[in-house]
């Protein structure tokens, strides 16, 4: 079973250039064209990784970042970005991403950073992850392990 990624990205070209080199690399990828529809799809399709860009109409990926920290397993994060500023990368990371790649990167940069997110997340059953109980919203944030 493939593993299931979701690409929330506004821009259609990068959209569909990431999303063809992802499928090319065995992923099943999804899509969304902003947050609302990205967040509307993590809680549907459920999927291992998320990638966001940062800055997008109508939700960017920090509120998507927000949201995934109210969920009792959010799934891994990598961020992408054509921001240069270091504190939105503190902050993303601040946040939980496991990686931030400034555009423009290689599509070796992408899937190694794909496929090191995914290195200790076990593989869903079931092409909707069927088992997998269904997804809940924490009571109380997550706190990090000292």
């Amino acid at each position: 079973m493939p593993r299931r990624l979701l690409l929330i990205e506004d821009d259609r070209e990068i959209s569909s250039t990431l999303s063809g080199v992802l499928e090319a690399a065995g992923y099943q990828v999804l899509t969304a064209p902003n947050g609302i529809e990205g967040q509307r799809l993590i809680e549907a399709e459920r999927p291992e990784l998320v990638i966001t860009d940062m800055m997008m109409p109508r939700l960017g990926g920090f509120p998507v970042l927000e949201f995934l920290k109210t969920l009792e397993s959010p799934p891994k994060v990598i961020m992408i970005t054509a921001n240069e500023g270091g504190r939105h990368k503190a902050y993303a990371e601040m946040l939980g991403v496991v990686d931030y790649l400034r555009k423009p990167f290689s599509m070796d940069v992408l899937l190694e950073a794909v496929r090191k997110a995914l290195e200790d997340v076990p593989e869903q059953e079931g092409a909707s992850g069927a088992g997998a109980g269904p997804l809940r919203r924490s009571r109380t944030p997550r706190k990090k392990d000292d």
